[in-house]
């Protein structure tokens, strides 16, 4: 992606809240932790999407992730947290995701979740309620 979204273009926004034993030797935040800011946007649009209460039997395994940092995160503070949908496949989705500090984004990433049902372990295609609400979520053609 060339031209970045601003947090403002994102469907759902999260925040987290720095901790001191977020920290590294460095007194930066450990890039562990990045994982962690995806997860909170993750799980926040799985909720704004409804996918508890449509897809109730189901769970989610993450199929790949990948992570570039762009800047540093510093102690004391919070950062923000930018998620929203690229594209919606038969039983999967690819999340698109920001990290912002100060207004600067310091990482992106992409993730490829996928749906499966609890009784099989197999992958589930979504229902067409569920695919409806998460439509609600993609990000525009000029965001992504």
């Amino acid at each position: 992606m060339q031209n970045l979204p601003t947090l403002e273009a994102f469907p759902v926004k999260s925040y987290d809240k720095l901790r001191y034993a977020d920290t590294d030797r460095q007194g930066h935040v450990n890039n562990a932790v990045f994982s962690t800011f995806l997860e909170t946007g993750r799980v926040e649009l799985l909720y704004e999407a409804g996918l508890l209460r449509l897809e109730g039997d189901s769970s989610y395994v993450i199929a790949a992730l990948n992570l570039s940092f762009q800047a540093e995160i510093t102690w004391p503070g919070r950062v923000d947290i930018g998620t929203g949908l690229l594209h919606i496949g038969n039983s999967s989705l690819k999340i698109f995701q920001q990290i912002f500090q100060h207004g600067q984004c310091v990482a992106t990433a992409e993730t490829v979740i996928v749906q499966l049902d609890a009784g099989t372990g197999r992958s589930r295609p979504w229902a067409e309620p569920a695919r409806q609400a998460l439509a609600g979520l993609l990000l525009s053609a000029g965001e992504a």
